[in-house]
């Protein structure tokens, strides 16, 4: 049988691909060589884009309940004090989702697996090792080895989604661009029937609780930072101090030793130890052919910020409705040109945020770390607000009308007056918001709306206002392709001729 896509690894990250491309009706064979899940957690942090984009996907229902909404990140210096907060408590939540949440990855791949699972063009084949490819004018063959012995798929392209050791990575060729921050790192997880006993702070800012924040502690004497979790789960970091050995630092004794001082006489249990270099990685190439590389396969960022993983599902969103756009719309194969473009920048900035972050965190010296924490609160008071949502930059170049208003950012999504969300409404797919219907504008592929009949208390129309324009095309992956005043018909002209741009050649 020949596919539209083979995604290798059913992480969450290829999982939801799946669902995207599953949801467009395209054929999809995903690899995935485990035979069960893994049984423990890795990712635990994803924003209010991943939650909006599992709508995209039909599985918001799925993972929501799973969810624990949180209200942060909290720094805190080497004096006890706070010297860098990211909170959420009482601020609006333009695209309708919390921040930051916190989950348990078992759950969430068993959720986005069984999103996928009725659909009739998904297949799933547990057991399949990726063992190569080869590429030529008709696609890609994939060769696997399952159950059954030595196997090949036949494929338009494939998305490698098979983590920070990729083999299809490997197979292609391409190389890591090092963006040199490595430090060792103990992760635990934890399963705890209380609160967390925090030693006491200075400068927590009024309203947060901090059993409901991410609190990173900037202590030259041992950086650690303690998360939140789904009902009993909590996690813990510790910076590995220069000649503490791997294995040592893993031994349950002094694991023990690490999390009881956070635990006082609430009982708890190790659920798991391991140590981890933090890296800041980014690979050179992302496509070769018909071949793209996707998550930790494509990039690997420190979890300081907890972009990791929304890093690969913010790739396969890009990816999935530029191939539905070619495989069902017509669109130009070249589209798909654009995704390293989109995307490699947009990870640089923020792993290059996080690589910042990471060397003031671990710094071990106490006169550096001193003024370390005044340089900070300094920052910190010019930013005045910051959350981390701020972290993420407008798409730069792609699938975009550059100069216009927006472009390149996340478009809002009002809650609407009977408790859904913008997306619930109007769909995931190209959308075009006019101030009223006396805006012109309309063109195939686009929903339009007037955003003067919309029960969102007037929050788009205030988008429109805030960026002086009467029109907003936003595209697919809710990132806006551009806006206009007066008529949105050139605008729909700039989207179609980047779309259908060899409609034209061949006329």
């Amino acid at each position: 049988m020949s596919y539209d896509v083979v995604v290798v690894g059913c992480g969450p990250v290829g999982a939801l691909a799946a669902n995207l491309l599953g949801l467009k009706g395209l054929q999809v064979l995903v690899l995935e060589r485990e035979l069960e899940h893994y049984p423990l957690p890795r990712a635990v942090h994803l924003d209010h884009e991943m939650m909006r984009l599992f709508q995209s996907a039909g599985v918001i229902g799925r993972v929501e309940g799973d969810m624990i909404a949180t209200d942060g990140h909290l720094h805190i210096g080497a004096d006890r004090g706070v010297i860098r907060y990211m909170g959420t408590v009482g601020k609006p939540r333009p695209f309708g989702w919390a921040n930051d949440y916190f989950f348990y990855q078992p759950e969430l791949e068993a959720h986005l697996r069984q999103g996928f699972a009725a659909m009739p063009n998904v297949a799933l084949k547990l057991g399949a090792s990726f063992t190569g490819l080869s590429q030529d004018a008709g696609g890609v063959t994939v060769d696997y080895l399952d159950g059954d012995g030595p196997a090949t798929a036949h494929t338009r392209w494939v998305i490698a989604c098979d983590g920070a050791r990729s083999s299809v990575r490997k197979v292609l060729g391409a190389e890591l661009d090092d963006l040199r921050f490595e430090e060792p790192w103990l992760v635990v997880d934890a399963e705890v029937e209380g609160p967390v006993s925090f030693p006491p702070f200075s400068g927590v800012p009024e309203g947060a609780d901090l059993q409901h924040l991410s609190v990173m502690m900037c202590d030259p004497a041992r950086p650690a930072t303690v998360v939140p979790g789904r009902r009993d789960h909590r996690r813990w970091e510790f910076m590995l101090l220069p000649g503490e050995d791997d294995a040592a630092m893993s031994h349950p004794e002094k694991v023990a030793e690490l999390v009881g001082a956070w635990m006082a006489d609430v009982p708890h249990k190790i659920v798991r130890a391991a140590t981890y270099r933090f890296h800041g990685l980014v690979a050179h190439q992302w496509q070769v052919g018909n071949v793209f590389l996707a998550g930790d396969a494509a990039h690997q960022t420190p979890p300081f910020f907890g972009q990791g993983m929304c890093h690969g599902l913010r790739d396969v969103a890009n990816l999935a409705w530029k191939m539905d756009a070619v495989a069902n719309e017509g669109a130009d194969a070249s589209l798909l040109g654009s995704y390293q473009g989109e995307r490699d920048p947009h990870v640089r900035a923020v792993i290059g945020a996080a690589v910042a972050a990471g060397r003031y965190i671990c710094e071990l010296d106490p006169a550096q770390a001193a003024l370390r924490d005044a340089h900070i609160r300094e920052e910190a008071r010019q930013k005045s607000g910051e959350t981390a949502h701020d972290l993420i930059p407008a798409i730069a170049e792609g699938v975009l009308l550059p100069g216009t208003s927006g472009a390149g950012a996340r478009f809002v999504q009002p809650v609407l007056a009977d408790g859904r969300k913008l997306d619930d409404l109007t769909g995931g797919d190209w959308r075009l918001f006019v101030r009223d219907d006396a805006v012109p504008g309309r063109a195939a592929g686009v929903t339009r709306i007037a955003a003067s009949t919309l029960p969102d208390n007037g929050a788009v129309t205030a988008w429109l206002d805030d960026h002086g324009v009467d029109a907003v095309l936003v595209r697919p992956d809710h990132y806006v392709f551009g806006s206009a005043s007066h008529s949105a018909e050139d605008l729909l002209a700039a989207r179609a001729a980047q779309l259908f741009s060899h409609r034209e050649l061949a006329a």
